[in-house]
């Protein structure tokens, strides 16, 4: 009996895991999806078993957009990159890193 019990409680343990994995590693769209559609599921179960005010909390989070990576403004890639003008670099190497690029000579570098 002992032996079912732990590989019931192993399995929960990896499945929780994998979900997790899934909901963290995942696409925007399936944790907001996965977020409403658990917050629906705990909506229509009976008050007596309290979890309306968890379904809220979901149902708040699967609406609210997601930020950005770094959790700032949400303009990640979609800003233009800088625009080097005037003097100072050649027009290959103008538009790499706002022309502040630095060439070393490879003849230069010294051997440790």
């Amino acid at each position: 009996m002992h032996g079912i019990i732990d590989g019931v409680l192993v399995g929960a343990v990896l499945l929780a895991s994998v979900v997790y994995a899934t909901l963290s590693l995942g696409p925007r769209t399936l944790r907001r999806r996965v977020l409403a559609g658990t917050a629906a599921l705990l909506g229509r179960l009976p008050r007596g078993f309290g979890l309306a005010d968890l379904a809220l909390r979901l149902q708040s989070a699967a609406a609210a957009k997601a930020s950005g990576s770094c959790g700032g403004c949400d303009n990640c890639g979609s800003a233009p990159p800088p625009v080097a003008g005037g003097s100072g670099g050649s027009g290959s190497d103008a538009g790499i890193a706002g022309g502040t690029e630095i060439r070393v000579p490879v003849s230069t570098i010294g051997k440790r």
